[in-house]
């Protein structure tokens, strides 16, 4: 079932949310369904608030042809991105480190706008699959970016509040024009 992806301006996007506490058919068919709708909108990863859900859910499939990540690690074994994909995930605990380094983001709740955002390289996540069992995540590349964007969803973070001091000037009027678009 498709869902409906909340636009900025919306209040649910700047919510921190609550941990998922049960891990039932209705998770899983909640992340099915952010699945779907993040399937259907042409990205790559979707928060539960991006559903007007506030909560610590997070759904990733990064297509096989978008694959920049040259290491992965699930719980100290190498894997390829392909073992882990569609990654439905919940309480994250994200630990980024190396070096920064800046990438064009796009988000599905800011829709039309891309900026450069500096994160770091890499990131160690810890975090409890949809059916509960907790796994470390460790690895660089597209995985790592798009790991630390949608984990920002659940603290109330959009990517347009990482961008630099310059680049908010200039997008200052389009995110106006969003917000009252909502």
């Amino acid at each position: 079932m498709l869902l409906e992806i909340a636009q900025y301006g919306n209040p649910v996007l700047k919510e921190k949310c609550r941990p998922v506490e049960h891990f039932d058919d209705s998770l899983k068919t909640l992340a099915e369904n952010m699945l779907e709708t993040m399937y259907a909108a042409e990205g790559i990863g979707l928060a539960a608030p991006q559903v007007s859900i506030p909560i610590q859910l997070v759904v990733i499939d990064i297509p096989k042809e978008e694959e920049s990540v040259t290491w992965l690690k699930v719980n100290g074994e190498d894997k390829k991105l392909s073992d882990i994909m569609p990654l439905m995930f919940a309480n994250p605990v994200l630990e980024p480190y190396g070096p920064m380094h800046p990438f064009h983001e796009g988000c599905l709740s800011v829709m039309k706008i891309r900026a450069s955002v500096v994160r770091p390289d890499f990131v160690k996540a810890t975090v409890l699959l949809i059916d509960g069992r907790e796994i470390t995540i460790d690895c660089n590349g597209l995985l790592a970016r798009c790991l630390q964007h949608e984990c920002d969803h659940l603290n109330g973070i959009l990517f347009v509040e990482r961008v630099s001091s310059a680049q908010k000037i200039t997008l200052r009027n389009k995110l106006k024009r969003l917000a009252l678009g909502y």
